[in-house]
């Protein structure tokens, strides 16, 4: 009798292991299962419109086959071809549905091109399209803005897209955040090394500064400038598949 219920407690024992080992496999395959979920974003932009015209931009935006209705931020930014440096951002209007829109206008006739920036489940997207208005470019326009392009020292490999956060109202001795959200064919880059080298213009010491990837694609660090005046930040991408890139932006530092 004494074997019989020996060997029937140890059946019984058996099986809860056997039950426990199976529900850590399962809880483990759905928490790789939710890790591998993207973010994904549908830009929506026509192709063509004419200038003064109100052209609609339309982010529409899910999680696996969740509607993100609740996006942490969701802006678009555009500029014309050649002349990033100038760019507009524009907040968008959540429709509770995962579609955030905007309406914007052009001046004139040119090509422009613009990014969706979505900020939502701890992750960055920012998918890029571009628009004709009007007539487009002309073709003394265009040779102007590839003579631009050739004389920037930055250019990108194709595919590759950078968005410094450019912070605002910078004061000397004061550590701020910077941030740069960086993209491979509409997919965030990740796992690069990515650095800040920063100088004030005229000076030969240059201070460099390694970031962290605080989200997928977003590179982070903090810094404080020790002097007021412009400043330059260029930005260093490397990855191991041979990527090395830079780009260059100016910042006004006061007192």
């Amino acid at each position: 009798m004494k074997r019989k219920t020996g060997m029937l407690l140890f059946v019984l024992i058996t099986g809860l292991l056997a039950a426990c080992g199976n529900e850590d496999k399962n809880e483990e395959k759905d928490q790789m299962s939710q890790e591998l979920v993207p973010l994904e974003v549908e830009f929506i932009v026509p192709e063509k419109a004419e200038a003064g015209e109100k052209v609609l931009l339309k982010a529409v935006v899910t999680y696996g086959e969740e509607k993100v209705k609740d996006a942490d931020e969701v802006k678009f930014e555009y500029w014309e071809t050649g002349n990033q440096g100038d760019s507009t951002m524009v907040e968008s209007t959540n429709k509770n549905d995962g579609t955030y829109i905007a309406e914007v206008t052009f001046d004139h006739d040119g090509v422009y091109e613009m990014y969706a920036h979505t900020t939502a489940k701890d992750m960055h997207t920012m998918p890029k399209k571009s628009i004709t208005v009007g007539e487009g470019a002309n073709a003394a326009h265009e040779e102007e803005q590839h003579e631009n392009v050739e004389g920037h020292d930055h250019g990108h490999n194709e595919g590759l897209s950078m968005h410094f956060m450019n912070p605002e109202d910078i004061k000397a001795n004061q550590e701020i955040d910077l941030a740069v959200h960086l993209q491979l064919d509409n997919e965030p880059l990740t796992n690069a090394k990515v650095r800040y080298e920063i100088y004030k213009e005229g000076s030969e010491k240059h201070d460099w500064v390694d970031t962290k990837e605080a989200t997928s694609g977003q590179y982070t660090s903090s810094y404080s400038f020790k002097q007021d005046g412009t400043h330059t930040i260029v930005i260093h991408v490397e990855n191991d598949n041979g990527l090395h890139e830079h780009e260059e932006h100016k910042v006004e530092v006061s007192k």
